[in-house]
């Protein structure tokens, strides 16, 4: 018997040979000795037997345990295959049998179990200690690799990189690592409000979609009204619930509010789901939330830029043949009418009612994004440019729909589409959304609430094309140090203050040696993705020409504003780069000031708030810039560490003539107050302005009635005259 020994039972483990041989000591005439484990395992039998198979007497053994017992050997003696056979039960601290001890004589040979109890139990006990610590050292193992395959979990369910395409379904991830970790037949995860309905099978099987037919409305309605995890290990089929062992864990929006579910199913034979399961699938679902807050936009619950961009590479990686896929690019028109006239919270239900109709996806397999405040993209997998077009006209005409009375008006509801089709390529997307983007600017020309198709012999849309020829230009620029650094004055508008700020605006050299204003570039530049590019640009120029200039500016009340963009604010890798650059700088971070404009703070509110928190960490500040031309609520102000709010030259320059640009500078300088926030006005060029500004409230002034950008390095090096301007005040 020896020989048909699992292998692992006979070289994995230590040989019990020293118990079996003392046994053959104490009972010299014994025919055969025979060890098995609790479950009816052989683990060693005596060599040179040939007898009978001693597996019944083991299963008697286990069959007729007493019910309560606190001997740690106990057994019996009974007759087997004609010869007298004694069996002996093993058991652990908690009177659990780990073994059973099989003792086979010859006939002839009777004694008294008693008799043969006494002879052999120091031997037995010897054994049951050894098999004891064996039993408890192998739980000691299986717990510890139970726990690094949860570690091992956990870890598969964090890509290691976020903007790879191969890693974007994080969602689809963390749902099939689930069934596959902990053995299960059905993995869902139903999240309505975002569209999510996610299901998953183990990898050699499809999705049952039936199961989740059946219990979604039951589990909604459990974790909304529970909000606690639901475990049904009971298999009774009872209230229409398919026969299967159910896990249920509430997803929560970053609020607390239950959002969804997370359930896992297994078939009525595996094991129940215990307390380690429901644990770790109560780190998942946390998991799942901020995935979720991290890929969908707060405001609209559609994905946000970088989400969409990395998960239709995913689409369009997967796609083989010659199937055509098109990008429609939506703005919203004359919103700034909406927020004039009814109130920028109006505004955002603009913005909310307009998600919702891209939120009921226009075609299978379609993604929505919003882009911007009041811009949204739309991916369509599979469609042809036609198919594309008549999507997109769809679109406006749901969105005119939309338009509703409020008060003594109407809220007048349109959007302008552009619509491209993808060419194969690396940067297919960045072209096709610069494209849709051109075709959508040609909509609003042609009189709004329109869609466009990008057409390269379109004369309007040739001439918007010109930003193409920009962008060889801008990485000219970028390889051969092309740009260069102005600074504007932001001066007090009340005496005595006696602090200069400077905001530090980019140029770039042209041909003849001429310095290219920002109009002339940037527009290319957000629409090609260099954004990020150019603000790293700025940031180390910036910081080595302070550095430069070190101990002329120590010990003067000094602040220099740093634009930071969009893209780079979404992008975690700006994020240390940033925070390594003004800590190996040697430059003071007390006198850095960094702007983010209104739309691009709130886009991502959550990476927006890391963005600073961490910055502020080092002693600089932030300002919000255009402030009162986006779409964010006073929630999203009161959320976001902000210490200047600069506000849009459009309410400045119309504030002398526009009682209603009046009153909103008026307004918003008041509530900079109240939030602890100093106040810019941008665009004050003239002197009636700058009169009128302080009279508003205004902390601050920029534009050309205060100062014209000059160099930095000559700004630098004027820093007193500058300090005098600043004493008299603006």
């Amino acid at each position: 018997m020896n020989a048909v020994l699992p292998l692992h039972l006979s070289a994995a483990r230590p040989s019990l040979d020293p118990y079996g041989h003392l046994l053959r000591m104490l009972v010299p005439r014994a025919s055969g000795i025979v060890f098995y484990d609790g479950h009816g395992t052989p683990l060693w039998v005596s060599d040179g037997y040939d007898g009978p198979d001693p597996a019944p007497v083991v299963e008697q053994a286990l069959a007729r345990i007493p019910p309560a017992t606190t001997a740690q050997i106990d057994g019996f003696a009974l007759d087997f295959e004609g010869a007298p056979s004694y069996a002996f039960r093993l058991r652990d601290d908690r009177g659990l049998v780990i073994a059973v001890a099989v003792l086979l004589t010859r006939d002839g040979e009777r004694r008294p179990y008693s008799f043969v109890h006494h002879l052999v139990h120091p031997a037995l006990e010897c054994l049951q200690r050894e098999l004891a610590a064996r039993t408890s050292l192998g739980t000691m193992v299986r717990d510890l690799q139970t726990r690094d395959e949860d570690l091992d979990l956990l870890l598969k369910v964090a890509p290691d990189e976020p903007q790879n395409p191969a890693q974007a379904d994080e969602l689809g991830a963390i749902v099939q690592t689930c069934v596959d970790h902990l053995g299960c037949v059905l993995g869902a995860l139903v999240v309505p409000e975002r569209n999510v309905a996610i299901c998953k099978a183990p990898a050699s099987g499809r999705p049952q979609l039936a199961i989740l037919t059946a219990t979604h409305r039951h589990l909604m309605n459990w974790a909304t009204l529970q909000r606690r995890s639901l475990t049904i290990n009971k298999v009774n089929g009872a209230a229409g619930l398919p026969a299967y062992k159910i896990l249920c864990m509430p997803v929560r929006h970053a609020s607390g509010r239950v959002t969804g579910f997370l359930a896992l199913f297994r078939a009525p034979e595996e094991a129940d789901f215990d307390l380690r399961v429901e644990r770790l699938s109560e780190l998942l679902a946390r998991k799942v939330t901020s995935v979720l807050q991290n890929n969908f936009d707060a405001a609209t619950s559609l994905l946000t830029r970088g989400a969409f961009e990395v998960q239709v590479r995913a689409a369009l990686a997967g796609v083989s043949g010659d199937g055509e896929s098109c990008v429609l690019y939506l703005d919203v028109d004359r919103l700034h009418v909406v927020n004039d006239n009814f109130g920028m919270h109006v505004g955002d239900e603009v913005i909310g009612k307009i998600a919702e109709v891209l939120r009921r996806k226009p075609r299978s397999g379609a993604l929505a994004s919003r882009v911007a405040g009041d811009r949204f993209a739309v991916f369509l997998p599979d469609c042809s440019l036609e198919s594309a077009t008549q999507v997109a006209e769809s679109i406006c005409r749901q969105c005119a729909e939309l338009s509703y009375p409020r008060g003594d008006g109407t809220v007048q509801v349109s959007v302008s589409i552009g619509v491209a089709a993808l060419a194969e390529g690396a940067n297919s997307l960045a072209h096709g959304m610069a494209s849709a983007e051109i075709a959508c600017k040609a909509a609003k020309d042609r009189g709004r609430n329109r869609a466009e198709i990008f057409q390269d012999a379109d004369q309007s849309i040739i001439r918007r094309h010109s930003d193409v020829q920009v962008v060889q230009r801008l990485h000219e620029a970028l390889q051969r140090d092309r740009f260069v650094l102005y600074a504007q004055p932001i001066l007090p508008l009340a005496e005595g203050r006696g602090d200069m700020r400077f905001e530090l605006l980019l140029r770039m050299v042209g041909e003849s040696g001429e310095a290219l204003p920002p109009e002339k570039f940037l527009s290319a530049a957000e629409r090609y993705q260099m954004l990020p590019q150019i603000d790293r640009w700025v940031v180390s120029r910036a910081l080595a020409a302070l550095k430069s200039h070190r101990s002329s500016l120590a010990g003067r009340p000094l602040k220099f504003s740093i634009n930071v963009s969009g893209p780079s604010v979404v992008d975690p890798g700006f994020h240390d780069f940033l925070e390594q650059s003004i800590r190996e700088s040697g430059v003071s971070a007390d006198m850095l000031c960094f702007e983010l404009t209104e739309t691009a703070a709130v886009s991502d509110l959550a990476r927006a708030d890391r963005l600073m928190q961490r910055i502020r960490g080092l002693g600089a500040s932030f300002a919000l810039d255009d402030f009162g031309t986006g779409l964010s609520s006073l929630a999203y102000l009161r959320s976001l560490p902000v210490s200047v709010l600069k506000i849009d030259g459009s309410f400045v320059r119309d504030a002398a003539s526009n009682q209603r640009s009046e009153s909103m500078v008026r307004a918003i300088a008041q509530l900079a107050h109240t939030m602890g926030m100093e106040t810019v006005a941008e665009f004050v060029e003239t002197d009636e302005l700058r009169i009128r500004m302080a009279a508003l409230g205004v902390d601050y002034g920029q534009g050309f009635a205060i100062g014209r950008p000059q160099p930095l390095a000559e700004v630098l090096s004027d820093l007193a005259l500058y300090e005098v301007m600043a004493a008299q005040g603006a």
